[in-house]
C-alpha cells in the first residue's frame, strides 16, 4: 500500500507563480530578485494557511538557485536547487521560534550567522513563529538582524505582528499577507480534484472555501476528509453532510415561508432544522447572513460581496426581487437582536420561534399602516369636492382654498415658538400650490404639522418623551424642495433629532405620500438679552421652557406650584 500524502503537502506551491491569492507580494519578492535589491530581513505576517513559510521556503531557493529562468524562478536543476529539494541544503535553516525561544537558542543561531556558506551566495535563516520569542532573546537577536554579514538573509515568519517588539519591526521589510479569497481557493481545490481525478461539484468547493475562512491549508485539509467520505465522486450533499452546515435551501424555504407570512410553516422548518441536529444559534446566524446576502443582490454594485457559486448567486436573485427593502432592514434588525440575546436566554428555542413569528409578521403590519395611513390621507384629497351635508363640512377641519388665494399662492410660514435667530440661513419659503415632481404628492403646512403632531403623539405614547420634546419645540417649516427646516434651542435636542432623522423622515414620506421630502435641523442662539434667573423659581421657568415635559412631570407628581 503506497503512503499517502495529505494535499496541503502534496500540492504546496514550488514557485512563485504557483502561490494562490498573494500576487502582489510574489511580484514585489521576484522584482528585488531580478533587480539584486534584496534587504537584509524580512517579515511575513498574517493568518495562519496564507502562504508564509511557503513564500519564504521559494524565496530562500530562488536566490541561491545559480541559474535563474527569465521568468525570476528557481531552475530545479542545479547543485543548490536539488540539494534544496532532498531536503539537504546547509544554506538554509530553518528554526520553529514556539519550542527554540531562549537566549540560549538565538545566541547558537548569531554563532553559525559568522560562518560564509560553502556553496552558494548567502545563508538564509527562517524563523517561523517568532513572535514566541521572548523580550531577551529578541534583544540577543537585535544586534546581528540590524548589521548582519552580507551574506546572511533572515525571514521571519508569524500570525501576531503586535506582538513583536518595535526594535525588531524597524529592521524588517514586512509583508502583510491577506486572507485568499473564496473564489481562489475553489479555484484551487478545482485543480486539485482535476489534478487527483475526482469529480466535484462546484458548490460543494465553495462550501468548503467558506469553511476554510481564508485558509487554503484548511481547504487542502477539509478537501481530503470529504474525499475519504464521498470517494472519487464528491458532492453538494456530501459536503454540507460531512461539515455539518445547513443547506442553502433550508434559507431558501424559510425565507419564502416568511414572505407569505406563514408562520406554521416556518415553526416546522425550524423544528426539522433542529431535529436534524443543528444549532438554533447556528440557524440564527445563517438565517442573518442570508438576509444580508439577499440584501447585496438587490444592487449590481454590491453583488460582487456574494461569495456563492454562481447557481446558488442566480437563486438569490431571484428571491431578493420578492423582497423590499424595507422588509429586508426589519428583518435584518429582527435576527440580529435574536443573536445578540440567544446566549442569555433560559428558554433558548421559544426566543428563535418568537422572532419567526415576527418576521412572519412584517408585510401583515406593513400593510395595514399602508391602510390606514391611506384612509386618513383621504379628506385631504377630497377637499375641493362640496359637501352633500353641513356634518360632513364640519367634520373636516381643512380650510378651502378661496379663488383669491388660488391666484395669488399663499407663502407658508412658521413662527418660531422660542425667541432667537437661527444659525444658519434657512431657504427662501415656497408657495402651496408651486409646481412639484408629478410622481411626488404635493402638500401645504397644514398637512405638514397633522403629520409632525401625529408623529409627535406616537413617539409620546411609545414613552420616548425626550425626541417627542425636542420635535415640540417650535413647528416644522416647509421650504422649497420639500425641504422641512426644524428649529431645537440646544445641542441635545438636536442630537435627539438626528439619532432619529430615519424614522422621522421616513414616517413623513408615507403619511404624506412624498420620497422627496428632506429634512434640516438648526439651532436657535439663545437671546443675549434675556434676564439672568436668579431665584429657584425664574431658574424652573427657565428649565420648563426648554422642556416642556418637565412641567408635566411636576403636574403628575402633584408637586406644589409654590417653589
Amino acid at each position: 500500500m503506497d503512503n499517502f500524502i495529505v494535499s496541503a503537502r502534496k500540492y504546496r506551491p514550488a514557485t512563485f507563480d504557483t502561490v494562490v491569492g498573494q500576487g502582489a507580494i510574489t511580484t514585489t519578492l521576484k522584482n528585488a530578485i531580478k533587480s539584486a535589491h534584496l534587504a537584509q530581513s524580512y517579515l511575513f505576517c498574517g493568518p495562519r494557511g496564507v502562504g508564509k513559510t511557503t513564500c519564504a521556503r521559494i524565496l530562500a531557493k530562488t536566490i541561491n538557485c545559480s541559474n535563474i529562468t527569465e521568468n525570476t524562478e528557481a531552475c530545479n536543476q542545479c547543485e543548490s536547487c536539488v540539494s534544496f529539494n532532498n531536503n539537504q541544503t546547509l544554506n538554509i535553516f530553518e528554526l520553529d521560534a514556539a519550542s527554540n525561544n531562549s537566549v540560549e537558542d538565538i545566541r547558537a543561531l548569531v554563532e553559525q550567522v559568522r560562518y560564509a556558506p560553502h556553496q552558494g551566495k548567502y545563508k538564509i535563516y527562517i524563523i517561523d513563529e517568532v513572535h514566541m520569542l521572548s523580550n531577551q532573546a529578541f534583544n540577543a537577536f537585535l544586534k546581528t538582524l540590524e548589521e548582519p554579514p552580507s551574506y546572511a538573509i533572515f525571514i521571519l515568519a508569524t500570525t501576531e505582528k503586535h506582538k513583536i517588539i518595535p526594535t525588531i519591526l524597524s529592521r524588517c521589510q514586512i509583508f502583510d499577507f491577506n486572507r485568499i479569497t473564496v473564489d481562489d481557493i475553489a479555484k484551487h481545490l478545482a485543480f486539485v480534484a482535476m489534478s487527483e481525478h475526482i469529480t466535484a461539484d462546484s458548490e460543494a468547493l465553495h462550501i468548503i472555501a467558506q469553511k476554510a475562512d481564508g485558509a487554503l491549508r484548511d481547504a487542502l485539509s477539509i478537501f481530503d476528509q470529504i474525499v475519504s467520505f464521498s470517494g472519487n465522486n464528491m458532492t453538494y450533499k456530501d459536503a454540507i453532510d460531512n461539515l455539518n452546515i445547513l443547506d442553502y435551501d433550508y434559507y431558501f424555504t424559510i425565507t419564502e415561508e416568511i414572505l407569505a407570512g406563514n408562520i406554521s410553516a416556518a415553526l416546522m422548518t425550524f423544528n426539522t432544522i433542529l431535529a436534524n441536529g443543528f444549532d438554533g444559534h447556528n440557524f440564527i446566524a445563517g438565517l442573518s447572513k442570508h438576509l444580508r446576502d439577499l440584501l447585496v443582490c438587490r444592487d449590481a454594485a454590491t453583488i460582487s460581496l456574494l461569495e456563492v457559486s454562481d447557481n446558488i448567486k442566480a437563486k438569490y436573485k431571484n428571491q431578493a426581487a420578492s423582497c423590499s427593502p424595507i422588509f429586508i432592514f426589519e428583518a435584518l434588525d429582527l435576527a440580529n437582536r435574536c443573536d445578540i440575546n440567544y446566549k442569555a436566554s433560559k428558554n433558548q428555542r421559544l426566543l428563535v420561534e418568537l422572532t419567526l413569528m415576527k418576521l412572519c409578521s412584517i408585510n401583515t403590519v406593513e400593510e395595514k399602516k399602508t391602510e390606514v395611513r391611506n384612509v386618513e390621507h383621504k379628506p385631504l384629497k377630497t377637499q375641493e369636492t362640496p359637501a352633500p351635508a353641513a356634518k360632513e363640512v364640519k367634520s373636516v377641519p381643512i380650510e378651502t382654498p378661496t379663488a383669491k388665494e388660488t391666484v395669488a399662492p399663499r407663502v407658508i410660514q412658521a413662527t418660531p415658538s422660542i425667541s432667537g435667530s437661527i444659525k444658519k440661513t434657512a431657504p427662501a419659503p415656497i408657495a402651496e400650490s408651486s409646481s412639484q415632481p408629478s410622481q411626488d404628492t404635493p402638500f401645504g403646512q397644514t398637512e405638514l404639522n397633522n403629520a409632525w403632531n401625529e408623529f409627535i403623539e406616537q413617539n409620546i405614547k411609545d414613552k420616548n418623551m425626550q425626541f417627542a420634546t425636542a420635535l415640540r419645540v417650535n413647528e416644522p417649516m416647509l421650504m422649497e424642495g420639500f425641504l422641512i427646516t426644524h428649529a431645537v434651542t440646544n445641542k441635545a435636542q438636536e442630537e435627539e433629532i438626528r439619532k432619529n432623522k430615519i424614522a422621522l423622515l421616513g414616517y413623513l414620506q408615507k403619511a404624506l405620500h412624498n420620497t422627496s421630502i428632506n429634512i434640516e435641523i438648526n439651532i436657535m442662539e439663545e437671546d443675549v438679552t434675556t434676564k439672568k434667573a436668579y431665584t429657584n423659581k425664574e431658574k424652573y421657568k427657565q428649565m420648563a421652557e426648554k422642556n416642556p415635559a418637565l412641567d408635566e412631570l411636576r403636574k403628575q407628581l402633584d408637586l406644589d406650584i409654590d417653589y
